[in-house]
């Protein structure tokens, strides 16, 4: 079976991007990873990438602290588009996309957050979560949108807010959620069993034969 060739955008360390490869080369999943691109020069990220053997690249983020230019964002289309992926997985990846970039990957970017949205959308959703004093917080992979952590959800696991938690404490179960949540969504898209209508995802049931493809990413419509 063709592999579904995943893209990934990373800043920091990468632990998610881990997850996926180390379930990419045990043949848990049919992903494979085709390229690791990140803004940072020395990212983890990067490193975890070589060490697999996978393409890494380095691409310069510009004079923003948060956002892409316009030309820089062309470059990380055309490193994405030159190793032919059919899907970019987010891990960490801490700049704003623009509409260039998510009209040409649309329907086929996809993001994990440390709450359960739509709650504690943005940065430090784990502190966000641990101040606000819920009982109950989570992971959630979703698609891209132009918005932030808006678009349609895929899939989600919740963990309990113990009593006597720190915000790191919440932040590593949070973690463990991440981290087999993010293989098992892309497995989803690869065997091509998610359906997206509107703000909508339904998971279709497996059915033998099912091959990943770049026009397969979310069947149907969003928005």
């Amino acid at each position: 079976m063709e592999k579904l060739k995943v893209g990934v955008l990373a800043s920091g360390r990468g632990s998610n991007l881990q997850a996926i490869i180390d379930a990419s080369l045990a043949g848990e999943i049919d992903v494979e990873v085709a390229v690791v691109v990140s803004d940072v020069a020395d990212a983890v990220a990067l490193e975890r990438a070589r060490a697999a053997g996978i393409p890494a690249v380095h691409v310069p983020p510009g004079k923003f602290r948060t956002k892409l230019e316009p030309e820089i964002e062309q470059r990380y289309i055309e490193t994405l588009e030159s190793h032919e992926v059919d899907v970019i997985a987010l891990a960490g990846f801490m700049r704003i996309l623009h509409d260039d970039f998510l009209t040409y990957f649309a329907g086929r970017i996809v993001n994990i957050h440390p709450s359960l949205l739509p709650s504690f959308p943005g940065l430090d959703a784990q502190r966000q979560a641990w101040e606000y004093g819920v009982r109950w917080s989570g992971a959630t992979v979703h698609f891209v949108d132009a918005g932030v952590d808006t678009g349609p959800i895929i899939l989600q696991a919740a963990v309990p807010v113990r009593d006597g938690d720190t915000r790191d404490d919440l932040a590593a179960r949070i973690l463990e959620e991440e981290h087999r949540l993010y293989p098992m969504a892309l497995q989803l898209i690869a065997q091509s069993r998610i359906t997206v209508d509107g703000r909508r995802v339904s998971i279709l049931k497996p059915r033998q034969g099912s091959e990943p493809g770049r026009d397969r990413a979310a069947k149907g419509r969003t928005g």
